[in-house]
């Protein structure tokens, strides 16, 4: 099967390394989106796709836009590939190009169609609790991922996973199912599914504001954010910004989904719940692990923190570090 590739960042890695190295799959060319300029040094770098490319001496093409470019169409079209395969590209294909392979357009969603089309499905799904979440296959049409699914593989979400940590559960999991989808769709032994879309919900790209952290919301709130938004998330200590990249919730419903030493501290702590109403002050101060903040409902242990211009620490280091005290008060992000 003849394959061409559209991909950009570390979560279609996997799926392109499962297609180059099956037997049954031809990888003809890779299109990834062009190089960009990262902070450190200002350098143009390569997608990790573009890596992989390269690394296999892969024909790489990087159209600003790739419905308008001329010269990219004309490769597409010349490839003669029997599907393309699209994971994370960035850009949205036409209709022109979708009808361009033998087969199909195929792609691999980090999502259970119909729940989280768009832009920031793991993201999002983490921000609203979601306790499973999963990938679907599905052949692309016009529209914002509502093509017809071709098969779904799930996996469970622990109550510590955050963004980086599903995602690269899910890249996993995308590689080994998009090699089951071709295989099975050459054999013709897959019925598409249209999807529902009285159930379809939406994620979309992630604002400046969503980092920003209000304590008047509830403990599991905040937790869901921090681990949705990792590493982006933001408060303010002692009038500078502070992200707060690891937490957990305390005294809820969501206890019994820790791990066993943080329900032995639940276990050990003193009654908490009254002793402060104002969200956001530090009720306590547990050694060796952290500091506990009061929230709208319930309290929040910070298990890791960034300071501005530092790198991440434990929440114990920053404790530590700061000489921070009962009764100091975090304000909102920003």
């Amino acid at each position: 099967m003849k394959i061409v590739f559209f991909g950009t960042p570390q979560f279609a890695v996997p799926t392109l390394e499962k297609l180059l190295n099956h037997s049954e799959f031809e990888v003809l060319a890779v299109v990834t989106q062009p190089d960009k300029r990262r902070e450190r040094g200002n350098k143009l770098t390569p997608s990790p796709i573009k890596a992989i490319a390269n690394a296999h001496n892969l024909p790489v093409w990087q159209p600003e836009r790739v419905k308008k470019d001329t010269e990219t169409l004309s490769k597409l079209k010349q490839s003669d590939a029997d599907v393309f395969v699209v994971v994370a590209y960035g850009q949205i294909l036409s209709s022109k190009i979708l009808n361009m392979p033998k087969l199909a357009c195929i792609n691999v969603h980090g999502s259970i169609l119909p729940k989280y089309r768009g832009a920031a499905p793991i993201q999002w799904c983490l921000y609203n609790g979601e306790r499973e979440t999963g990938i679907t296959t599905m052949l692309m049409d016009v529209g914002m991922d509502t093509g017809a699914m071709l098969q779904i593989a799930t996996t469970p979400i622990g109550l510590l996973d955050n963004a980086q940590d599903l995602a690269d559960r899910l890249a996993g999991i995308g590689g080994d199912l998009l090699v089951e989808t071709l295989l099975k769709l050459e054999r013709k032994e897959i019925q598409p599914i249209p999807q529902d879309n009285l159930a379809a919900t939406y994620a979309p790209l992630i604002q400046k504001q969503d980092y920003a952290l209000d304590w008047s919301k509830s403990a599991i709130q905040l937790h869901n954010q921090i681990r949705g938004f990792y590493p982006n998330c933001t408060a303010t200590f002692r009038e500078n910004l502070l992200k707060i990249t690891a937490s957990a919730p305390l005294g809820s419903v969501s206890d019994r989904d820790l791990p066993p030493e943080l329900q032995e501290l639940m276990h050990k702590l003193p009654d908490l719940s009254n002793v402060s109403d104002q969200p956001g002050v530090v009720v306590s101060i547990i050694k060796g692990i952290g500091a506990i903040i009061q929230t709208g409902e319930g309290l929040l242990l910070l298990r890791e923190v960034q300071l501005a211009g530092k790198r991440p620490q434990s929440g114990w280091d920053f404790v530590n570090g700061t000489r921070l005290t009962v009764g100091e008060v975090f304000g909102a992000g920003s």
